[in-house]
């Protein structure tokens, strides 16, 4: 019996080792255990909601903070995050709030228009918070300070803070007095007010279409060789054109000039869209990231989710973030990268539009849009139990590296992250669909993982993907999307040829055609201000509308648009740059 026993425990042992392998990669929108949102508790709307995320370095350990959310998540290496709740809080929970790390000290402060305390902690990985401040004082010149953001200029000592979220008022600043606690030094200045009829991407509206005043919110400040970039968001987080743009100036107050390569944070097609109201970090290797809003809205306009993506600066100091791709795997950084592209893992959509079965179904949620790449449609099953599953049939044996479960919350009658909520399923492969095998178990985690992703440690060849429910605290059990990535066996399609540009009568659109390539999944336009900035990138798949009109170019700037085409199989090269006056 000893050797039987002892074998039972390497086993066991070998089991946990595998099951705590580091995660060397991360896909948007962000895992955690998004919460239960109360505003709408009156209204009986109830959904999982994250939103106005900032990331905050704090002595090489990192710190999320997220509208509404009870708490904040800390985590050591970006892709683990634990939560935290505090032993002190406001007089109601911290809407779009400021956090800042200086030193040993990591400042926290709510959006609000009444007098609120400032609070700071030198353990925050324990939730102890104390107070800075008791209570600033009326703010001259303003109201608010709303969407607020705290700034420490490390050169200079001198301390700033910028809010707004308006589509009347501008993007305010104003100094701060640290030896009077950081109270209000002077009036508030007004820093930034949005141009739409110059700037096409500032427009309101799904793809920039509606006439309502946009709004200008989510400031943060960055200084970057000696340059300061006052960031902002715009033009509205209901839509998938919710972005983040920057102004810059040489001192932390301005005057500040519009970047004519707006908006530095992009992302209007694909699974996640939408990228506004963030803020702009550097990780422990110096790498830049910038954080922004995804947009949900199955519930509520308002239900959203968190993305980060890569960032920084190029020799001519222009902000940039890189959006290409940004819903599919990304390695995490093991040091400083070079090339803005190099965090990409080359792990490709399977799943896109790939036919499902399923246990049961609930009216017209039906199984085939667990596959269709968008958020606001999803399956229903008639039970939450554990008889329900859903499988998809990727078509061929394909190379898997990582599959993302996406819950919805249909009806789920849920309005506060309590000890029951949590999600726990299995998920099995097959290369037949007849001889299954255990792709992970998180059949016993007490988690909430809305946006759960998981990444393999080898890779396996199979065909089909099988979710087997388990646990759900909601009502219902729903999902939006289930996403297969890896490589499929074949050839990267070929580069799109005749890609043509045509500026709109209105300047601030342009019109982008090309010749289908076949197989492609789909395609990559990039563009930028020149032929070696192509920062940014609108994801369209094949089955899309073409042409394709993109609505965010700035009057009186000139650009240069190229063409990349992707499959299960790989990307094609970019296409040679196209000029456009």
């Amino acid at each position: 019996m000893k050797p039987f026993i002892f074998l039972i425990l390497i086993s066991v042992i070998s089991t946990r080792v595998c099951a705590q392998r580091p995660q060397k990669t991360y896909c948007n929108p962000i895992d955690i255990n998004y919460r239960y949102n109360f505003e709408q508790l009156n209204e009986n709307i109830s959904y999982r909601s994250g939103a106005d995320p900032v990331i905050v370095n704090h002595k090489g350990e990192y710190y999320l903070f997220v509208t509404i959310s009870g708490g904040w998540w800390h985590s050591k290496d970006l892709v683990n995050w634990d939560y935290v709740v505090p032993d002190k809080w406001p007089m109601e929970d911290m809407c779009a709030p400021a956090a800042l790390s200086v030193r040993d000290t990591l400042y926290l402060f709510q959006s609000t228009f009444d007098l609120r305390p400032i609070f700071y902690t030198t353990t925050p990985w324990n939730g102890h918070l104390k107070f800075f401040n008791r209570l600033l004082p009326a703010l001259r010149g303003a109201t608010g300070p709303w969407d607020p953001a705290i700034y420490h200029d490390e050169d200079t000592d001198k301390w700033y803070m910028y809010w707004g979220s308006s589509n009347v008022f501008p993007i305010y600043g104003i100094e701060l007095d640290h030896h009077k606690r950081l109270t209000y030094v002077d009036t508030a200045r007004a820093m930034i007010y949005l141009n739409p009829a110059q700037h096409g991407w500032e427009r309101f509206g799904r793809d920039h279409r509606d006439t309502i005043k946009p709004f200008a919110e989510g400031a943060w400040m960055t200084k970057y060789m000696g340059r300061y970039y006052l960031q902002y968001g715009a033009p509205g987080t209901e839509y998938n054109v919710y972005a983040n743009g920057t102004y810059v100036g040489d001192h932390p107050l301005g005057p500040f000039y519009y970047a004519p390569y707006n908006p530095v944070s992009y992302k209007p097609g694909g699974f996640v869209t939408g990228a506004g109201h963030g803020n702009t970090f550097q990780d422990n290797h110096g790498n830049y990231w910038n954080t922004g809003t995804p947009w949900i809205a199955v519930n509520w306009n308002f239900e959203r989710r968190i993305a980060m993506f890569p960032a920084g600066f190029d020799r001519d100091g222009q902000m940039f973030s890189d959006t290409r791709f940004g819903d599919f795997p990304h390695f995490l950084p093991a040091a400083k990268w070079n090339d803005k592209d190099e965090l990409f893992t080359g792990w490709m959509l399977l799943s896109y539009n790939k036919p499902c079965t399923a246990s049961s179904t609930r009216d017209s949620y039906t199984a085939d849009l667990v596959t269709d790449e968008n958020p606001r449609t999803f399956w229903v099953a008639l039970t939450r139990e554990k008889t329900e599953w859903i499988t998809v049939d990727l078509q061929k044996v394909s190379e898997i590296r990582a599959v993302q479960v996406n819950y919805t919350d249909y009806k789920s009658g849920i309005f506060d992250s309590d000890s029951t909520v949590y999600t726990q399923f299995k998920l099995l492969h097959s290369a037949d669909g007849n001889n299954w095998e255990i792709l992970t178990d998180l059949s016993h985690e007490k988690r909430d993982r809305p946006n759960a992703y998981i990444e393999l440690e080898q890779p396996v060849q199979a065909r089909f993907i099988k979710y087997e429910h388990v646990y759900v605290a909601s009502r219902n059990l729903a999902i939006s999307d289930i996403r297969v990535f890896g490589k499929a066996p074949g050839k990267p399609p070929v580069t799109p040829r005749n890609l043509t540009v045509k500026r709109d009568t209105d300047p601030r659109n342009a019109f982008v055609t090309w010749e289908p390539v076949k197989g492609a999944t789909g395609y990559n336009i990039l563009w930028g201000i020149e032929a070696e900035k192509l920062y940014q990138t609108f994801q369209h798949f094949s089955d899309e509308i073409t042409p394709l009109e993109i609505r965010a170019l700035n009057i009186g700037q000139d650009y240069y648009f190229a063409i990349e085409a992707f499959n299960e199989n790989g990307v094609s090269a970019v296409s040679k740059p196209v000029y456009c006056k």
